[in-house]
């Protein structure tokens, strides 16, 4: 993009820093608005993001942003009124979001795989006034019986919120932006993936995320230099709130990729030098298994991360053996808490590879029992959590909010201080060594009850990973008059051959207890997941039971 320069009137602060009085929250304040102001008043002609033919300055970025939240505020929407956003990667999404933030509203990502009785359920769940939607998705939308006020397209025609960002076509920026944002306001509803049940709009404050950043640029040795790749999808927390925000506020240029394609994804690290990437499991096993891995020169990859699902242990033995001296980082956690909560750094690997760390710089957690009390090092419990990383609750679910903080929350007000003291119950089941390092066993939700004993999915996940010819696996428990529960693998194989079902039960048997063995082996093409990557179990039970 051109230089358009900076919107709206500055001024000169003691000691000659610049900022925009009109946009700014207070002299206090710390929203996510502030961040690429920031960074453009520090390297404001630095290459901000790159997306397809288009290029932005920090600088250009920041006045993008100025005029996309002006022109929002012009169309009629208020302090705190709900934005939704339905697109693929794009600069646009970004902007988007940050234009959201920087007028007071706030932002609602959805899935853009979603459509019917699913996208209408988070647009209209979270009141959304306005959709800002990639015009390739619009008619998804107008299949629908919306009540929004309005449809926007995000990018690909002239009246755009892309367009309206590079032009600044309205007329008085100050005026339309003199709404002060705090940083103990909504910034976004960021949905749970709904793998076991509806979606819940988890509500983050600009505090919320702002510290998840810091514990990001920390604990993630996250720098200017790193030339990142950014390939998942920005609608979800992972990508846009472990990585893309974070690297913007330390000045890094990064590039953004519409969709993952693993072909793609191995030239641009090879031609393009990306010395940092991150990728749900699913992607990396595609990166693992394809025929360009072994050929592309990976050399100038310093920083490789995983998260928002279960990494197989013999895909990232795979990857470690193939990049011995590429550093990995394990990035645990879920969007309630912004969602980074623990990360297992590479010194960290080659002594506890299956775990996944420790807590970050301002996550406070627990390993409890089912009495709320700590577990000894050695025991499994529920992973528990207190941080101003912890959004408010769910929205406009007070029951929900109570089951998780222990009252209060739902349609905008925060939960209270309950439960064991106010700490955030998660759902992972995990253990805990001596030096407080947390290996995760499960979802709660996911163990498996066989004949009254617990089973990790994942243990047999990771023992079938094993078998040379298994591509994909997910494992989950299928109701049975015998055994409660019977243990049941859903596999994808590889493309030069299909295993026998009796070869893959006995494959277990040798390597696990007998009462883990699979009692069902199922093959499929592939398996549900959604766009951040997580396996849909939920879809592979009710196709499966019965």
């Amino acid at each position: 993009m051109s230089n358009a320069g900076n919107a709206g009137s500055s001024a000169t602060a003691p000691g000659g820093a610049i900022h925009n009085g009109a946009a700014a929250g207070g002299i206090r304040s710390s929203t996510i608005a502030d961040i690429p102001r920031r960074s453009a008043s520090r390297t404001p002609h630095r290459v901000a993001v790159r997306f397809a033919d288009r290029t932005w300055t920090y600088a250009e970025l920041d006045a993008a942003v100025t005029r996309a939240a002006s022109y929002l505020l012009s169309s009629g929407l208020n302090h705190g009124d709900r934005v939704a956003a339905y697109g693929k990667n794009s600069d646009a999404f970004l902007i988007g979001f940050l234009a959201c933030a920087r007028a007071g509203l706030v932002h609602v990502p959805v899935n853009y795989n979603l459509t019917g009785d699913e996208l209408d359920y988070l647009i209209t769940q979270s009141g959304s006034r306005m959709v800002l939607a990639d015009p390739a998705l619009r008619p998804n939308l107008d299949a629908l019986d919306l009540s929004v006020e309005r449809i926007l397209p995000l990018r690909d025609e002239n009246d755009s919120l892309l367009a309206i960002a590079s032009t600044g076509d309205v007329p008085d920026l100050d005026a339309e932006l003199d709404t002060p944002v705090a940083d103990t306001d909504l910034a976004q509803l960021l949905y749970t993936s709904g793998t076991t049940s509806k979606p819940k709009g988890a509500m983050m404050t600009h505090r919320a995320l702002v510290h998840e950043y810091l514990s990001c640029i920390v604990d993630l040795d996250l720098t200017a230099d790193d030339d990142p790749l950014h390939v998942m999808p920005l609608y979800h927390s992972a990508q846009m709130h472990v990585f893309l925000v974070p690297w913007l506020a330390v000045g890094a240029s990064n590039t953004i990729v519409e969709t993952p394609d693993p072909a793609d994804i191995l030239r641009r690290m090879a031609d393009d030098r990306h010395g940092a990437f991150f990728a749900a499991p699913t992607l990396w096993v595609a990166l693992a298994n394809h025929a360009d891995f072994g050929s592309r020169d990976l050399s100038a990859l310093r920083k490789a991360y995983y998260g928002a699902s279960i990494m197989p242990g013999p895909i990232l033995q795979r990857l470690r053996e193939k990049l011995p001296d590429l550093g990995f980082y394990n990035c645990f956690g879920q969007s309630e808490i912004g969602p980074l909560a623990t990360v297992l750094r590479p010194e960290d690997h080659d002594t506890r590879p299956e775990s996944a760390g420790r807590p970050v710089l301002f996550v406070e957690a627990r390993v409890v029992n089912g009495d709320g009390n700590d577990v000894a090092p050695g025991g499994e419990g529920e992973i528990v959590y207190r941080s101003p990383q912890l959004c408010l609750g769910y929205w406009d679910k007070p029951e929900e909010t109570a089951e998780v903080f222990g009252g209060g929350g739902g349609g905008g007000a925060p939960a209270d201080e309950g439960v064991a003291g106010g700490w955030f119950h998660s759902g992972d089941l995990v253990r805990v060594d001596e030096e407080g390092y947390i290996f995760v066993v499960d979802r709660i939700k996911d163990v498996i009850n066989t004949g009254g004993v617990m089973v990790a999915s994942r243990e047999v996940e990771d023992a079938l990973y094993t078998h040379p010819s298994v591509g994909e696996v997910a494992v989950v428990g299928l109701p049975d008059e015998k055994w409660i529960e019977a243990v049941t693998a859903v596999v994808v194989p590889k493309d030069d051959g299909l295993p026998d079902e009796d070869e893959l039960t006995q494959w277990v048997k040798d390597r696990l207890s007998a009462f883990k063995v699979p009692k069902q082996v199922h093959f499929v093409d592939d398996l549900p997941r959604n766009a951040s990557g997580k396996i849909l179990k939920r879809e592979l039970r009710d196709r499966f039971s019965g």
